[in-house]
């Protein structure tokens, strides 16, 4: 479900802010479809203003944003949807809407005004369902699900937009270690289907598991751009969050190793 051609999300020299006056500065940003992008800073960062910006929700003071070679400016909301989603921290929907109607609204930026969605859409949203492991909630009330379930079904919601590209705003920041694991290996799964990831987290050892790159935000600007072994180094992470961390290699145990972080609390 999706693949396709290498299409990127760009942003070149950017100032992103709000009634022209920018609080991020000089932002270069490049995410092409099938990329996993970690995105690392402290709360009240920028995060939420960058994420608005790629989202079309507000434009760039300076400089440009750039969508499939196009500027996101010049797009409609809609054009931009069928692009690019976004899955929040946590949802809680005002109705008992169940499962499947939850991710139909995915569907809704690929229909017109007034119609309803159709047998296609339906299978494409149990497809979505299926493919995240949640087909057996397909009609269980949302609201009912557990933390990891609900985030599964959102991602599932995102999914069924069949956009290029999944901004998530710390998708796994209020589920347990468990639903953690499961959320980052079907971010790996969904990168494999050439879809671009820019992910939010506080936590760098996501960025090990999962990311091809890592971005950080601090100071107002991006300050870090690279490989998560390059970024993630206790000099950063000290420099980002105010804390001594250890960063080091887990044994081989006749696997693949990689890398974890460690906080020093003595």
């Amino acid at each position: 479900m999706v693949n396709g051609e290498k299409i990127t999300i760009e942003i070149r020299g950017a100032g992103l802010g709000y009634n022209g006056r920018a609080i991020l500065h000089g932002i270069d940003l490049e995410i092409v479809a099938g990329d996993i992008v970690c995105l690392l800073g402290q709360n009240g960062a920028g995060k939420t203003t960058l994420f608005r910006t790629m989202l079309g929700f507000i434009r760039p003071v300076y400089g440009s944003v750039m969508l499939a070679g196009r500027e996101v400016s010049s797009l409609s909301a809609r054009q931009i949807a069928r692009m690019v989603s976004y899955v929040p921290q946590s949802y809680v929907m005002p109705f008992p809407y169940k499962v499947s109607d939850v991710v139909l609204f995915g569907r809704s930026v690929h229909l017109g005004l007034f119609a309803s969605p159709g047998s296609r859409d339906r299978k494409i949203a149990a497809e979505c369902l299926d493919l995240l492991g949640m087909g057996h909630l397909f009609s269980r009330p949302f609201n009912e699900l557990s933390g990891g379930e609900r985030q599964m079904v959102i991602i599932a919601r995102s999914l069924a937009q069949e956009a290029r590209f999944m901004i998530l705003d710390e998708p796994a920041s209020n589920l347990d270690y468990g639903n953690q694991v499961r959320v980052i290996r079907k971010i790996r799964e969904l990168a494999g289907r050439s879809i671009g990831i820019l992910m939010a987290t506080h936590h760098p050892d996501h960025a090990f598991m999962a990311a091809s790159r890592v971005a950080v935000l601090s100071g107002g600007t991006l300050s870090h751009n690279g490989s998560p072994e390059a970024m993630l180094t206790p000099e950063t992470l000290r420099h980002v969050y105010g804390v001594e961390v250890d960063v080091f290699d887990t044994p081989p145990n006749g696997h693949a190793s990689r890398r974890v972080c460690a906080p020093v609390v003595e």
